[in-house]
């Protein structure tokens, strides 16, 4: 039985696509019948959600926010495995309580492409996938500022922004590079097949 695993929106192919080589099976509706949830990248949060004014924020949709905030409580009141990538992973720590920097030099995506840069972890599963110190890939903006309840910083780019979360307690995991596309020199599969692999001892 392949892994199934919630996405709120069907347009987000690179991700599909993804989940589906790695053996997953992705569903967009009835997240009540997934072993877990992947939050994926786009716009930027409304920052009303963590009280601020729009200070450089931009891509924002309101109904995305909603209905990605209440397929997250759905996955923490069922406690199955969740991931966020770059914006999936900010929305994560505003659903925690948590604030972010709006608009940071140097991340951005570049013409030719994303921006790889290195980065240096404390955490236990990427230090057995990657080792301390990998290059990752990088497409944002915005990052995390204030971690949210419970919301511990795992993972660093030199300049400082924070580049993974993980909850103290929970199954939730967010990272702000994209595993899904980056597959050299990092393989970015590996952590996604790690996840698959948690999601699938939590599917009903």
């Amino acid at each position: 039985m392949s892994t199934k695993i919630f996405l709120p929106l069907p347009r987000f192919r690179n991700y599909v696509n993804a989940l589906e080589a790695l053996g997953a099976e992705v569903c967009f509706s009835r997240p009540e019948s997934c072993g877990g949830l992947l939050l994926p990248g786009g716009g930027d949060v409304a920052p009303g959600r963590y009280g601020r004014e729009n200070r450089g924020s931009a891509g924002i949709d309101e109904e995305r926010d909603a209905l990605e905030f209440a397929a997250l409580e759905t996955a923490l009141r069922r406690g199955i495995p969740v991931l966020g990538i770059c914006r999936g992973c900010q929305l994560l720590n505003v659903a925690f309580g948590g604030t972010l920097f709006q608009d940071i030099p140097g991340h951005r995506q570049q013409e030719e492409g994303d921006l790889l840069h290195p980065s240096h972890t404390v955490d236990a599963m990427l230090v057995s996938l990657y080792g301390e110190d990998f290059l990752i890939n990088s497409s944002h903006h915005q990052a995390v500022e204030r971690p949210g309840k419970g919301l511990i910083p795992v993972q660093w780019a030199p300049d400082g922004t924070v580049e993974a979360i993980r909850h103290e307690s929970l199954p939730v995991f967010g990272v702000q590079w994209h595993p899904e596309r980056l597959r050299h020199p990092t393989d970015g599969w590996r952590l996604l097949r790690r996840w698959l692999e948690e999601a699938e001892s939590f599917q009903e």
